[in-house]
């Protein structure tokens, strides 16, 4: 049984979701989004720091999942977005969390069985996985993809190996 909190980075929206895997089964436990003020960038990264720590301490996670980055039209919107997933990342190091990496298109395989899905889909399929009563918010449906992506990424390389493993690329400590 293990806990795992998925993140979707965003500046301004970054969107959480906590699953519990327990064998084959995927319990929703939380999600949400975590709104930054208009204020001055390194401002929004402190909030969103503070944000994914809260979540950290609330949920006690034993595996942190983040959505890489994709490379955006704007190099300055990919900048912006590549410092929140830092701001995230340093939040599950210091809570000394393994930290998973994965593309929008290997979660969104994960999650509906195409990479090329678009962000309603998602939401569709994370409302089914998990029976929710509702579709959760895009960025919380994208988090919640992203710790569903890492629970079925490890249940695989569990299967493989036949035994636990360790955390692969990606990991920082």
């Amino acid at each position: 049984m293990s806990v795992i909190l998925g993140i979707d980075p965003g500046s301004r929206v970054t969107g959480y979701g906590v699953i519990r895997q327990q064998g084959r089964h995927l319990i929703y436990l939380g999600s949400g989004c975590i709104r930054t003020s208009e204020q001055e960038l390194p401002l929004r990264l402190k909030q969103i720091y503070a944000g994914v720590s809260e979540i950290i301490t609330q949920f006690q996670p034993d595996a942190f999942a983040i959505e890489q980055v994709f490379m955006a039209k704007n190099a300055d919107s990919a900048l912006k977005l590549g410092q929140a997933r830092g701001s995230a990342i340093v939040a599950a190091v210091n809570a000394e969390l393994p930290v998973y990496e994965y593309a929008a298109r290997l979660v969104k395989q994960a999650v509906v069985g195409t990479g090329a899905a678009d962000k309603s889909q998602v939401q569709h399929m994370v409302q089914q996985m998990l029976k929710l009563p509702g579709k959760p918010q895009s960025d919380a449906a994208d988090a919640l993809g992203v710790a569903i992506c890492h629970a079925n990424t490890n249940k695989t390389l569990i299967a493989l190996a036949g035994q636990a493993t360790s955390a692969r690329k990606g990991r920082y400590r």
